[in-house]
């Protein structure tokens, strides 16, 4: 694709444009969690569409209503846009998230989290920088590269850029479900750049994630709290209770110890087992990750086929127990303990919760406690995953070849992210994910950063992406 060379050669001229951009992307405080800060995810909405009308696009600001249960607050609008109206070309949906989580230099930053900073490695620190506002910039950098190149965009593009990722994605899926044959019908692809490289040198493409059922436990007994030394050795106790039925859950190694769950798991095919050994990935790269050397699994596959591809169970914490410093000799009346299930295919949610219920009413049936127990489903979401042979992704590991110069490793994320299965379902099209950022980022965390390197070439390879794509599916 020769008309790629002059594409690529206005991204590199417009790098600082493009950083500049960024800048004032980053300087907007779109933090959808805190009511005060409101006002500037609502803002940040605004200065995206007005982003988008200058590149020639057009926008609407779909208004979401009252935020559920906190009705004094307006959901921030989801933006819904288009480039290009020809119908002779494929039409791509990209989604991204405009919001950011919460940040301030007094939680450790070394910068002030809403100017961008750039160090002399190229390092770009902000909040949102890589999470998500460097890759929603990335497709309107490649829109203006295409046009000041003279290169014609080969695809039609949808936009979905949401205000509230970062809280719930309240209002989503209902705007997904009621314009699924509506502003979406004409989406022949789906494409999300709101994930990361495993690593650091080689780019991925994503092809699914693990879903997330996460469950209270809650034991109570006493009418209030009791001192140990009055009361201890007298009444069954909630905590007890408690730890005995969280440590029949799981085994140090992580095994999950509820009958029948194994069962649910889809087994390994041979195609999908030779995707892990090419991927750049190194057991010092995890002990990095974990800081320190405390891994279940000592050789690479195991450790990522468990991160990304098998079940795994989690203890989160127990809610009412003493946890401040100090001693402190009461025995709680009421605990709550808390944990989770990264479930796969093909663990259907009732399934796990029926398998979930009955094991835990088993265990505390065991205690022959005169306390009472009470299992609550707190939320679920369901897995998902994707036809890696579909020309979105072919399409994808050509782009990034042409690009990087290497095939993508092919993964799985290990975490949800629930809009795929949203896009998947209500569409029924091919959803594609093509992170931008690297495993070094730090999404969520102090000093979020994305690396000048993966912004600019990053951009290259959504552009890339669009033509390769655009020809994959004209062939299809």
């Amino acid at each position: 694709m020769p008309h790629l060379v002059p594409f690529f050669e206005q991204v590199d001229k417009l790098q600082e444009t493009f950083v500049d951009r960024l800048k004032e992307a980053v300087a907007i405080p779109s933090i959808s969690s805190e009511d005060e800060r409101r006002k500037d995810v609502v803002k940040m909405g605004h200065w995206l569409a007005d982003q988008i009308k200058a590149l020639g696009g057009t926008v609407e600001l779909r208004e979401l209503g009252k935020q559920p249960g906190r009705e004094h607050l307006d959901l921030p609008p989801c933006l819904l846009g288009r480039y290009g109206n020809d119908p002779k070309k494929p039409n791509i949906l990209i989604y991204g998230h405009y919001d950011v989580q919460p940040a301030q230099k007094s939680d450790g930053w070394a910068t002030d989290p809403f100017k961008l900073s750039i160090d002399d490695k190229g390092r770009m620190y902000g909040r949102g920088s890589t999470d998500d506002k460097g890759p929603v910039l990335g497709w309107l950098n490649a829109i203006e590269a295409h046009q000041k190149a003279g290169v014609e965009v080969p695809v039609n593009l949808i936009m979905c850029f949401e205000g509230m990722e970062e809280n719930g994605s309240e209002g989503l899926d209902e705007t997904i479900r009621a314009e699924a044959k509506g502003f979406f019908k004409e989406a022949d692809a789906v494409c999300i750049s709101d994930n990361y490289w495993l690593g650091t040198e080689k780019p991925c493409l994503t092809y699914g994630v693990r879903g997330c059922n996460y469950y209270a436990v809650e034991v109570s007994g006493p009418g209030q709290d009791l001192h140990s030394g009055v009361y201890g050795g007298t009444t069954h106790e909630p905590m007890t209770d408690l730890v005995r039925i969280m440590n029949s859950l799981v085994d140090p190694d992580g095994k999950i110890l509820i009958k029948g769950i194994d069962d649910l798991v889809a087994p390994m095919t041979d195609e999908e087992a030779a995707l892990y050994p090419p991927i750049a990935f190194t057991m010092q790269d995890l002990h990095e990750s974990l800081g320190n050397e405390v891994s279940i699994f000592d050789n690479k596959d195991d450790a990522l086929k468990h991160k990304m591809r098998y079940p795994s169970l989690s203890l989160h914490g127990i809610e009412g127990a003493f946890y401040t410093p100090g001693a402190k000799t009461v025995i709680p009346a009421k605990v709550i303990g808390k944990f989770s299930i990264r479930t796969v295919p093909d663990m259907e949610i009732d399934a796990v919760n029926k398998l979930v219920e009955k094991h835990v009413n088993d265990e505390f049936a065991k205690l022959k406690s005169k306390n009472k127990m009470k299992l609550n489903t707190v939320h679920c979401g369901k897995w998902w995953v994707e036809d890696t042979n579909h020309p979105n992704y072919t399409a994808a590991a050509k782009a990034v070849e042409r690009v990087f110069g290497v095939k993508p490793d092919m993964t799985r994320e290990g975490g949800s992210i629930p809009v795929t299965l949203t896009f998947q379902e209500e569409l029924g099209k091919n959803v594609l994910l093509l992170p931008m950022g690297s495993s070094t980022d730090a999404a969520h965390s102090i000093n979020e950063k994305l690396d000048k390197r993966n912004y600019i070439e990053g951009t290259k390879l959504l552009g890339a992406y669009l033509h390769y794509v655009a020809g994959e599916l004209k062939r299809a």
